[in-house]
C-alpha cells in the first residue's frame, strides 16, 4: 500500500521500520520539528526523522495543518493510508478524509481506558495489572475512533514506564502490518468504542514529578513506576549546601513505619502516610543514574531524616 507516515518518538520507530520491511511503500514522513538538545543545545531530529532520513524518504515538520500549503502537500502523496504512531499534532478533519482508506492510529493503551498524550505512564502510575495496543481508524475526537485489531499486555508488579514502553512497541508494530495486511485485502473491521470505562491520560505534568510522602507506599511505588525512567519522580533533601533534587528510578516495597518522608535507616528506606519503600537506584542532578547503595557511601543521609 501508499503509505504516509506520521510519528515522533523512539516508540513509533519500529513500526515505521515493519511497514518499510513488509514492502508498503512510504512517500513520505510526518514528524515533529527538530529540537534544540544536549549541553550544546544542538538541533536535534526525532527519531522517526532519523530513520525516515536513512532510507531517503521525504520527510515533513509542519507545526499544524492550516497553511492550506501543508494541506495541499498532504494531498498530493494521494496516499491509501496514513499510519499515525505518537505523532503529536493534532489532525484535523481535512488531513483525515484525504488518504483513500483513512488514517490508523496504534494506540499504547485498552481503549477507551487512557486515552490521550501519556497511556503507559498512566496505567503504571493507576497501578493496572493489563495493558495493550490498538489499531483504531482515526476521527476528529481525541482518541475515540473505531477499533479494528488489539493486543494485550500484563503489567508485571515490577514494570516502569520504559519497560512497558519496550514491551508494547514491536508488539503494535505487528499489529499495525497485520492491520495493514488486511485493510489491501478488505478485510479490516472496526468496531465502535464502549463509552463505558473512558478515562484520560493527560500529559505528565513537571509538578506530578515531586513524589508525595503523604500516600500509601503502593501508590507511591506506582507513581515512581509510572514516572521511570522519565522525568522522574524526585525528593528534594539537604546535604549540606541547601536542597537538592534526587530522582527515584527504581524502588522497592518495604516493611517500616514512621513520619511520612522520613528516613527510617541506613538503606534508605523511607516512611510513606501508610507503609514504606526503599529506594533501590537514584540520579542526581547533572549524573548520571547509580544504585542507591553507591549513592549511599559518598552522601550521608541518616535516619530520621526529613525528606522534602
Amino acid at each position: 500500500m501508499r503509505v504516509i507516515f506520521m510519528g515522533t518518538p523512539d516508540f513509533a520507530v519500529p513500526v515505521l521500520t515493519e511497514i518499510l520491511g513488509q514492502g508498503h511503500e512510504v512517500c513520505a514522513v510526518y514528524t515533529r520539528a527538530p529540537k534544540p538538545a544536549g549541553r550544546g543545545m544542538e538541533m536535534k531530529l526525532s527519531p522517526v526523522h532519523q530513520l525516515a532520513e536513512r532510507f531517503g524518504i521525504p520527510v515533513h515538520t509542519p507545526k499544524n495543518f492550516r497553511d492550506e500549503a501543508e494541506v495541499a502537500q498532504f494531498a498530493s502523496y494521494e496516499a491509501d493510508v496514513a499510519v499515525v504512531v505518537a505523532y503529536g499534532i493534532i489532525l484535523p478533519k481535512t488531513i483525515l478524509d484525504l488518504p483513500h482508506e483513512g488514517c490508523l492510529n496504534l494506540h499504547g493503551s485498552l481503549l477507551p481506558r487512557w486515552r490521550g498524550a501519556a497511556p503507559i505512564q498512566r496505567a503504571i502510575m493507576a497501578g493496572d495489572h493489563e495493558s495493550g495496543v490498538m489499531v483504531m481508524r482515526m476521527d476528529e475526537g481525541l482518541d475515540t475512533g473505531p477499533i479494528a485489531m488489539a493486543e494485550r499486555v500484563t503489567i508485571t508488579p515490577e514494570m516502569n514506564a520504559a519497560e512497558l514502553h519496550d514491551r508494547l512497541s514491536p508488539i503494535g508494530a505487528d499489529l499495525m502490518v497485520r492491520a495493514l495486511a488486511a485493510l489491501s485485502r478488505g478485510s479490516l473491521n472496526f468496531v465502535p468504542q464502549s463509552e463505558l470505562g473512558v478515562v484520560y491520560a493527560h500529559k505528565i505534568e513537571k509538578a506530578e514529578a515531586r513524589i508525595n510522602w503523604n500516600q500509601p507506599a503502593q501508590d507511591v511505588y506506582n507513581h515512581l513506576r509510572g514516572l521511570s525512567p522519565f522525568p522522574g519522580a524526585f525528593f528534594e533533601v539537604d546535604l549540606g549546601r541547601g536542597p537538592e533534587r534526587i530522582k527515584v528510578l527504581r524502588a522497592r516495597l518495604a516493611k517500616g513505619s514512621g513520619k511520612a518522608g522520613s528516613v527510617l535507616d541506613e538503606a534508605l528506606t523511607i516512611a510513606c502516610d501508610e507503609g514504606a519503600i526503599q529506594v533501590l537506584e537514584v540520579q542526581r542532578a547533572g549524573k548520571g543514574p547509580m544504585l542507591a547503595a553507591d549513592f549511599l557511601r559518598g552522601t550521608k543521609i541518616s535516619p530520621q531524616t526529613q525528606l522534602l
